[in-house]
């Protein structure tokens, strides 16, 4: 750990943003330590390390604060190009390669099936929310490809949540690389309000948290239950459970279902009762 210390805040002296921007760009897909490098650059940024400044394009950034925010939006933006990458790693790869393949990533099944329950549970917010989630914000990229999340809302959704990350760890290395007490109190009220409202974001999410449904839908014999969760997957509804049972020339199938946040069952119902063959769906929570 000392060494990986040693390397990161070395990179970061002597290359200063470019560091940044790169060490930001990887910790999209692997965990760089993040909250390190973004602490370090601002301290840099204040020229707490002699030696050690701030360039753009070879000219030096004399104001502390706006090395402050060429520090903090270079970590901003690599990270979110990083994102953009692990995104088309899980949209091109799809999920059987990195299953075969993601240990190279650190990206394990497990990992998987716990990112896919955070997007189950609370929908395209996961990626705002995470990104500010120490360790966890590295393993969100690649699943949000995987369940072919539109590029744009993905990236847009990235960025917000990266921005007060970056700029708020970087406000942290300013006041401690300044050594200014006023600076170093607005930052630890930066953190304290930073963690309140992740917590009151956390608990609103829990409330609009999705729900398992249980579907029945009366059939003519020989329907195709395909066509049930062909139903579920355009209305973006994960199945859970899909039984059928015919006799007596009927058929009926239970479909066991988790759907989105806010999304109303009377939509699914209306859905599925278009089909045809299906005589009657009954919802039961």
């Amino acid at each position: 750990m000392h060494a990986i210390t040693e390397a990161v805040t070395g990179a970061i002296g002597d290359y200063g943003l470019y560091a940044v921007f790169l060490l930001m760009f990887v910790d999209a897909i692997l965990p760089a330590a993040s909250e390190l490098v973004m602490v370090y650059g601002g301290a840099v940024a204040a020229g707490a390390f002699p030696g050690s400044d701030v360039t753009v394009f070879g000219n030096e950034v004399g104001s502390t604060a706006w090395a402050y925010v060429a520090i903090a939006l270079a970590g901003t933006v690599g990270y979110t190009l990083g994102s953009v990458l692990g995104w088309a790693i899980g949209f091109y790869g799809g999920r059987p390669y990195l299953e075969r393949h993601g240990r190279w990533l650190h990206v394990t099944p497990e990992k998987l099936d716990r990112t896919d329950e955070w997007f189950e549970r609370y929908g395209d917010v996961t990626v705002f929310v995470t990104r500010m989630v120490p360790v966890v914000r590295s393993f969100v990229s690649i699943p949000a490809g995987i369940g072919e999340m539109p590029l744009a809302r993905y990236t847009v959704l990235t960025f917000l949540g990266t921005l007060p990350w970056c700029f708020g760890l970087a406000a942290i290395g300013v006041a401690l690389g300044a050594g200014r007490y006023l600076l170093a109190s607005g930052g630890t009220v930066l953190v304290v309000a930073t963690l309140v409202g992740l917590r009151a974001l956390r608990d609103r999410l829990q409330s609009w948290s999705v729900s398992r449904e249980e579907f029945v839908l009366s059939t003519r014999a020989g329907f195709d239950v395909e066509l049930v969760a062909e139903v579920a997957r355009r209305e973006k509804v994960a199945v859970r459970g899909l039984e059928r049972e015919e006799s007596e020339g009927r058929g009926r199938i239970v479909l066991v279902a988790r759907l989105p946040p806010r999304y109303r069952p009377e939509r699914l119902i209306d859905a599925l009762t278009r089909l045809e063959g299906v005589r009657e769906v009954d919802w039961e929570r």
